[in-house]
């Protein structure tokens, strides 16, 4: 990469400018912005490299990074496909090809149910990834709902916070217990930006819940 690379720089100053905060998954902050979107260290932070390492990507420094860092730059900067190619292109690594997949299925350990049935006194939910119910105990289909009696793809905690009466009644702090779900969300979607299930379920919050994005 050629030195004082201003499209490269360009690039990356507008592509920060325009990723909110919030939706990166990013905790709040109460220091004052001066400009919209990202700050440097917070680009490097999500993509795992070294502020001063990212600020010299920015000047055009000759630096030639790896293609997984690339990605997770693209994933950092919530680019498109054609955003993803062209950032490739200006580093000159070649662009690994898109991936749609849902990772193997998640079963809990054997034994582990018994352990769970056996702590009665309190509630105990397993959760798997994307915040998928893997088991409850009876005191946890109690309190919260029965999981078991729900289709496979609906057992999901997010979803059911979102898109249930229940929890509105029984958390006093729902928006508190909402917001938490969704910060778990944004972690697997920042750890797997691929994941068509992780993806599936949140457009379907986003289509059928106006509070999920607020």
């Amino acid at each position: 990469m050629a030195n004082n690379n201003r499209e490269l720089g360009n690039f990356l100053r507008k592509a920060r400018s325009q990723v909110d905060p919030e939706q990166a998954g990013l905790p709040p902050d109460s220091r004052t912005r001066r400009v919209p979107g990202l700050r440097r260290e917070e680009v490097a932070r999500l993509a795992g490299v070294s502020t001063d390492y990212y600020a010299r990507l920015e000047q055009g420094r000759p630096i030639a990074p790896s293609p997984g860092v690339v990605d997770a730059l693209c994933r950092a900067l919530g680019l498109d496909e054609a955003g993803r190619t062209y950032l490739h292109t200006l580093l000159g690594v070649t662009a690994a090809p898109s991936r749609r997949h849902s990772r193997s299925a998640q079963r809990l350990r054997p034994g582990l149910h018994q352990l769970i049935d056996a702590l009665d006194g309190e509630p105990v939910l397993v959760l798997g990834r994307r915040s998928d119910v893997l088991a409850a105990n009876r005191m946890a289909k109690a309190l919260f709902t029965d999981f078991d009696r729900m289709p496979v793809r609906h057992r999901n905690y997010a979803r059911w916070m979102f898109l249930s009466e229940e929890p509105r009644s029984l958390f006093v702090d729902w928006e508190d217990q909402a917001r938490a779900a969704v910060e778990s969300l944004r972690l697997e979607v920042g750890g797997d930006a691929d994941d068509q299930a992780t993806n599936d379920l949140v457009a379907e919050l986003r289509g059928k819940s106006t509070e999920f994005d607020h």
